[in-house]
């Protein structure tokens, strides 16, 4: 959108909220850049610029604006629906890919050689991944500065600088201010002995409460808990294990962003910016829940309740192979019985959690894809020929035939799971839906959604083509069938 300078402009006239992240505005006149909504005096048209990441106004010698804080917005909604080689980059990105693995390492994973990605990201994010990657750890120390009372130094380590001095320089450069200034205005929130408490921006409306209900009745006992307005689990990180607990009854919302409490406690402060990536992933916080609405609100099916409750999420995942081996687990029995399967695997095979960080319930990681695929099928609670799809998707994920990460290219990962024995259609695009954050996904087979449409008075037999009028968010329409079976209130 930020190549339509006349459109981009009318946004930030009227203050909409919406593009908060899907572009920015740089004033030459100040040599500042904010979000559409920045509550500041809109500048006149012939001194602004638009780019299409905080990394490419930073790149341009722009520096963030202290008031409406551009760089803390979610990331553009666009990104999961045209789900394209940029927005696949800046979801591993996020994820601290490029500080572990290098610019080659990105490029691996999404197929590329370094210098065609870094062409490739320059002309379409304005920025290539180094300068990506800058701008994201420039956003962690911003936020670690400013809610916790870590020392300079380790928030440096935690963000990913190289060194103290590459972190001053760039806190300077990128907020024209001083860690020890910024800290000055800190928002701090009640600390907790040997936790990392952190605000995690998501965007507005947001129906925290029926994302708790969805994880809640999905939770596998000792990997996940629940309680009256939170949830928690364990995290398999890159450099350790950790633990996260996330408010989800009342978020605190400033400018139009929900900041959702998320308390983190981690073995090495290295995963960072992993550990906040996923969560936000799994609370699907870019999504743009007015869109959703703006689409499904008049249909004759899901209106009702598109209407009574906006801001319902598509629950993501913290671990692409978690949810893959859980949805094998899923096929052909209840919620509960899943739940149940899942929670005699984990405490067979997961690893214990250290002591530290043993608590609410947590005990477990979920076990490795390695260690299921090494397990004897016949001897796994389930039917023979699941427990050998289960070991054989598993082998394939241990080996990176198949990648679950949110780099993958849904098509290819498509592809190569139909083809596993016992990995049906039902599968490949439950997990494209909650490990590769697709919007756009459709179960017209699952028997949730056909009683829900039969509920509804509808033919589940045309339920592809029915589903046709929700796209590009079938997912969002897919939970709100899911919800009507268990709060049929909401459909009138």
């Amino acid at each position: 959108m930020f190549t339509d300078t006349e459109a981009c402009y009318r946004a930030v006239k009227s203050k909409d909220r919406r593009f908060d992240g899907v572009f920015y505005t740089a004033v030459r006149t100040t040599g500042i850049y904010c979000r559409p909504s920045c509550p500041a005096r809109t500048p006149a048209f012939r001194n602004v610029s638009f780019f299409p990441t905080a990394a490419a106004a930073q790149t341009a010698g722009f520096r963030a604006c202290k008031r409406c804080l551009p760089d803390a917005t979610p990331g553009s909604p666009d990104w999961d629906v045209a789900a394209d080689v940029a927005g696949r980059a800046m979801r591993l990105i996020a994820d601290g890919v490029v500080d572990r693995d290098g610019v080659e390492g990105l490029a691996t994973r999404l197929g590329y050689t370094s210098r065609h990605l870094t062409r490739l990201l320059g002309s379409e994010l304005g920025a290539g991944p180094l300068a990506l990657a800058r701008a994201r750890r420039a956003q962690t120390a911003r936020i670690l500065i400013e809610t916790t009372t870590m020392s300079f130094a380790d928030v440096a380590f935690a963000a990913g600088f190289s060194s103290i001095r590459q972190f001053n320089d760039t806190i300077r450069e990128v907020y024209a201010s001083s860690p020890t200034e910024l800290r000055g205005r800190r928002r701090s929130a009640p600390s907790t002995p040997g936790a990392l408490t952190m605000r995690l921006a998501v965007r507005t409306p947001f129906a925290g409460r029926a994302l708790l209900d969805f994880l809640a009745l999905r939770a596998v006992p000792g990997v996940e808990a629940a309680g009256d307005g939170w949830y928690a689990r364990s995290l398999a990180l890159p450099h350790g294990p950790g633990t996260v607990r996330i408010e989800l009854d009342d978020a605190l919302e400033v400018g139009g962003i929900a900041l959702a409490a998320a308390t983190f406690r981690l073995t090495d402060l290295r995963d960072t910016a992993a550990a906040v990536e996923r969560v936000r992933r799994l609370l699907d916080a870019d999504c743009d829940p007015v869109a959703v609405t703006d689409q499904l609100a008049d249909d004759p099916l899901v209106g009702a309740q598109a209407r009574a409750l906006p801001g319902l999420r598509v629950p993501g995942h913290v671990d692409g192979n978690e949810i893959a081996v859980r949805a094998v687990l899923g096929q052909q029995v209840s919620v509960a019985g899943a739940r149940t399967v899942a929670g005699r695997l984990a405490a067979a095979h997961g690893v214990e959690l250290p002591d530290e960080l043993v608590g609410e319930g947590l005990t477990t990681l979920f076990p490795t894809v390695s260690a299921i695929a090494e397990l004897d099928p016949e001897e796994l609670p389930m039917p023979r020929a699941r427990g050998r799809a289960l070991t054989g998707l598993c082998a394939r994920l241990a080996d990176g035939d198949v990648n679950l990460d949110r780099g993958a290219d849904r098509v290819d990962v498509r592809q190569s799971l139909v083809a596993l024995p016992g990995i049906g259609p039902w599968t490949a695009d439950y997990l494209a839906m909650r490990a590769l954050g697709d919007p756009d996904v459709f179960l017209p087979t699952d028997v949730a959604v056909r009683h829900a449409l039969a509920g509804l008075g509808a033919d589940p037999k045309g339920a592809e083509e029915i589903s046709e009028a929700w796209r590009p968010w079938r997912s969002y329409a897919l939970m709100y069938l899911w919800r009507s079976l268990a709060h049929p209130e909401e459909m009138s």
